[in-house]
């Protein structure tokens, strides 16, 4: 894929998919949490594989992570991340205010269940709405949830997938709980393999050669 063809046009319709992803999963968590959770899209961009570190804090910060496969007419994996202390505070509302700790050793079963749970939910909500635009079959595998340093977390989730995906459609989100205020952001990393970014796009109806 050539990265220089990806044109405003893509990144609206991109944006558009992840408005949508995103109502869902509002509604989602809404019901999980018992209260008005609203989700937003502030941008939508396709960036070199060299840049998701940098987008989230560098290689070496420790971030809390959620990996999937996607597997169907268009297979490429898929990263939900965002920093540990706006991964607690997103749990700590998940968890009925129940204090939450992702750093170091002591590290609770249930606030990776949970952080699992929002990784299922989100990447469900993002996957159908892309099923829903492109009419294409993509299916997620069972996530897999990690804290660790976002490089080491792009490594293994790439080795064990064994491909290199060498662009990524980052779709920035932002939760926001109605009642406190409170505004939690992550970033959602969609990484096609090689072949599937066209297949994606022209099944947009926009293909990148034109």
């Amino acid at each position: 894929m050539d990265f220089l063809k990806i044109q405003p046009i893509h990144l609206d319709i991109l944006r558009e998919i992840g408005n949508i992803g995103a109502g869902h999963a509002a509604t989602a968590l809404s019901k999980m949490l018992n209260k008005a959770v609203d989700m937003k899209v502030p941008s939508v961009n396709v960036i070199s594989f060299e840049e998701i570190s940098e987008m989230v804090g560098g290689a070496e910060n420790v971030v809390a992570s959620v990996f999937l496969r996607i597997v169907g007419d268009a297979p490429g994996c898929m990263f939900f991340m965002l920093p540990i202390e706006q991964a607690e505070l997103l749990l700590k509302d998940l968890l009925g205010g129940q204090r939450v700790q992702l750093a170091g050793d002591d590290v609770s079963e249930i606030s990776l269940s949970a952080l699992q749970e929002v990784g299922n939910i989100l990447s469900g909500s993002y996957l159908t709405s892309f099923s829903d635009f492109t009419s294409l079959n993509l299916q997620p595998s069972v996530p897999a949830t990690s804290i660790d340093m976002a490089g080491a977390i792009l490594s293994f989730g790439l080795f064990e997938i064994s491909t290199v995906s060498d662009y990524a459609i980052v779709i920035d989100t932002a939760f926001t709980d109605i009642e406190k205020q409170d505004e939690v952001k992550g970033h959602f990393f969609l990484l096609p393999d090689p072949e599937s970014f066209s297949k994606i796009f022209l099944a947009l109806g926009v293909p990148l050669d034109e």
